[in-house]
């Protein structure tokens, strides 16, 4: 085998140039792809390219260390590439050794490049000279006699700076991007739940993983005063910085109609879609769900704009869905929703999340899915909230085993344990605990101490 690693194998060759790309052309995709040189040794012949000329290998295609088949090989600026061959003695090709002419190599530098590679023992045929036609050339032969051409033109050197210039400025246009999505990552990080409002009968956690610097993906618990605690969970459309300003804007938004209709929900949320629509392109929209939970009558009521369906694991294994309420939010002016409500019970899990979760996929293309998530709930449904976000994250990454593509974002809540189901007659009854001081409704009693 040769002494020099190639740089790529056959599966990511790089077949088409992506900086000759046209997007936009009605035209089938053509270019030169490689130019074949014969040669007695292909290994010399390497060593030549490699060692005095700088080129790059791009693939050895020999066959088990043999002469069998071809070596590709590149200048270190652009795509095109040469393709060392070594024909039997019997073939037609044999008498074509050295024989190839007529294959140019474009420089900035031709004087440069000559005085390199002299030193390095090529043997050039002159010295650089500036022919009628203006520029400057010069010419050389590898190990078996093929003979090349190096030649520069002003035209040439002035496309050749404007294009560093014009690499230059987009690195430094990518470095402060860089530097600005940092600087964004903890701003956005704030808008997080710093606090959550504490509930006697609920805990809960939620949790944001952003695929980038900032994201789209949004979740918040709002206090909305007497013993109501709103849990809200959103997904933004599009991506980086751009749904990032626009999940502010939501959040904004919410927050701020939370102190004027926070007793309504569907005033609530025709207000923050009337603010989100005016104050968005017309492109621009959001998936919702705003729960609001009454920490003393123990129900939910919610409104779910467009929105995954929740999920509601009950005790006894019981599966009920948060199911679509309304459309989603900043699409339409005219927009309304209605409100459904859950009684919850000691033991009930309820878990919000965005589609990150069910469309996180693996490397054959395979969705996590909602049948795996209510299975991750079903097997965490004896570990606290926190726990059960903690196994649910470690599940979709080991299904995943791979980059994170899209933002992750979950709320868990479980209803207290400390509340004892107790048999009065022919009815259940639930009570806070025994020695509590309210009941969600006046026929409920706390359980008896045994």
């Amino acid at each position: 085998m040769s002494c020099y690693e190639p740089m790529s194998s056959a599966s990511d060759l790089r077949w088409v140039d992506r900086s000759t790309f046209q997007q936009d052309s009605r035209e089938s995709y053509l270019r030169i792809q490689s130019i074949s040189i014969f040669v007695q040794d292909q290994e010399k012949s390497l060593h030549f390219y490699v060692d005095k000329l700088g080129f790059r290998l791009i693939h050895d295609a020999r066959v088990n260390g043999t002469s069998e088949g071809w070596v590709a090989l590149a200048p270190p600026d652009g795509t095109a590439l040469i393709a060392l061959i070594t024909p039997t003695r019997d073939s037609p090709e044999y008498e074509r050794i050295g024989q190839s002419s007529g294959i140019v190599l474009i420089t900035e530098d031709v004087q440069g490049k000559f005085q390199e590679w002299s030193e390095r023992g090529v043997r050039f045929q002159h010295p650089p000279m500036t022919p009628s036609w203006g520029g400057v050339f010069t010419s050389f032969e590898d190990i078996d006699g093929n003979r090349f051409s190096l030649v520069g033109f002003d035209e040439v050197n002035r496309e050749i700076e404007a294009q560093r210039q014009a690499i230059a400025e987009s690195l430094e246009a990518e470095r402060r991007m860089a530097q600005e999505l940092e600087i964004a990552r903890p701003v956005q990080a704030r808008l997080f739940p710093q606090v959550l409002p504490s509930l006697r009968t609920l805990e809960y956690s939620g949790i944001c993983l952003q695929a980038r610097e900032v994201g789209g993906d949004y979740y918040d618990f709002l206090d909305l005063g007497h013993e109501r605690i709103a849990f809200v969970i959103g997904d933004v459309s599009g991506k980086g910085i751009a749904a990032a300003l626009m999940m502010a804007n939501l959040q904004a938004n919410l927050r701020s109609q939370c102190v004027i209709a926070g007793d309504d929900p569907e005033r609530l949320l025709r207000s923050v879609n009337h603010l989100f629509y005016n104050n968005t392109s017309q492109s621009a929209y959001a998936t919702l769900i705003f729960a609001e939970y009454d920490d003393r009558a123990q129900m939910l009521r919610y409104a779910n704009c467009g929105h995954l369906s929740g999920l509601l694991l009950r005790e006894d294994g019981r599966l009920e869905r948060l199911d679509s309420t309304g459309t989603v939010l900043g699409l339409f002016k005219d927009w309304d929703c209605t409100v459904a409500e859950h009684q919850l019970f000691p033991g009930d899990t309820l878990v919000l999340y965005t589609d990150g979760v069910t469309e996180c996929s693996n490397d054959a293309g395979e969705e996590f899915g909602e049948t795996r998530l209510i299975e991750a709930i079903m097997r965490g449904r004896e570990l606290s909230h926190s726990e059960l976000l903690a196994g649910i994250v470690d599940e979709l990454r080991k299904f995943s085993g791979r980059e994170q593509q899209d933002d992750i974002t979950i709320i868990a809540a479980r209803c207290r344990s400390t509340f004892a189901r107790v048999d009065y007659g022919n009815e259940d009854r639930t009570g806070v605990d025994w020695t509590g001081d309210y009941f969600p409704n006046e026929n409920w009693r706390p359980a008896p101490a045994e």
